[in-house]
């Protein structure tokens, strides 16, 4: 029997091959990919979850998505629970809010490797990036679990609404700080950031995402601790802040985060109007 020679073999495996190793080595298609597939692992986890507590039937799905889902438990699977709810927020929401960062990157890169020279594949950067916003989600979840044994409290209804008034002034107020502003700056000239700090070391790629992701933090942590006001876990609330984060910093006037300041203060003073006068919210 005559043996099939390597080249006849498999014909077709060749080109796919190069098609594919020609893929991983473009650093924006490797950017892309590494945001999409996190950032649909958290919004799928974290719809998942509100699927199963939702009742029967569209309608009962919608109320459970516009407030926060029931992981009250102080035991260590429920602990677990929030962590990882917490963590899967944080890709949902953070995640797309730095791609214009992560893309810019992966830009910078790809065009250093035309040119032959050495880089770092941009999932590190995401690496670090989110290892900022992971410790928030631990700090997050720390803070909702100490919280939990203030929700039997008889008198935790009556501090709910004006303590969620406040988180909104401060959100407002915070848009117009000096910290807020010098963060924000960071998030919306990347290129700029890169082109000063450019590295084509792995761990120094790390700490360029580290960087990003506390600018990231300083900027958003403000509209982050509103889903405390909104009840934790709103996965509508989510998606609004979450696009309200990524217009203010894809923004390239300062009015939008002005009126961005200006519309949380209003809540705020609306809501603590409307507890004054015995209105329930």
């Amino acid at each position: 029997m005559t043996q099939l020679s390597a080249d006849t073999r498999s014909p077709s495996t060749g080109p796919w091959i190069a098609g594919v190793a020609a893929a991983l080595s473009r650093p924006r298609l490797i950017a892309i990919a590494c945001m999409a597939v996190l950032t649909a692992t958290g919004w799928a986890y974290l719809l998942l979850v509100a699927m199963q507590q939702a009742p029967a039937g569209t309608s009962g799905l919608l109320d459970v998505m516009c407030r926060a889902l029931p992981v009250g438990a102080t035991t260590a699977g429920g602990v677990a629970i929030i962590g990882s709810m917490w963590v899967a927020m944080t890709l949902a929401m953070m995640l797309p809010t730095a791609g214009p960062m992560i893309l810019t990157y992966a830009e910078i890169a790809e065009t250093a490797s035309r040119k032959g020279d050495r880089i770092v594949s941009p999932h590190v950067l995401i690496a670090g990036y989110l290892m900022v916003w992971f410790g928030f989600a631990a700090f997050a979840t720390a803070a909702q679990v100490a919280m939990m044994p203030l929700m039997v409290w008889p008198g935790a209804a009556a501090v709910a609404v004006p303590a969620s008034a406040v988180l909104f002034l401060a959100a407002g107020l915070y848009q117009f700080s000096e910290l807020k502003q010098a963060c924000l700056r960071v998030c919306q000239q990347p290129f700029s950031f890169f082109f000063l700090n450019w590295t084509d070391k792995p761990e120094g790629v790390l700490r360029l995402g580290v960087r990003q992701g506390l600018s990231c933090l300083g900027c958003c942590i403000a509209m982050m601790l509103l889903m405390f006001a909104a009840g934790a876990m709103n996965v509508v609330w989510m998606a609004v802040l979450g696009l309200v984060m990524l217009i203010e910093k894809i923004s390239v006037s300062a009015h939008v985060g002005r009126v961005i300041g200006f519309a949380f203060t209003a809540v705020g003073l609306t809501i603590l109007a409307a507890w004054g006068l015995g209105f329930v919210i």
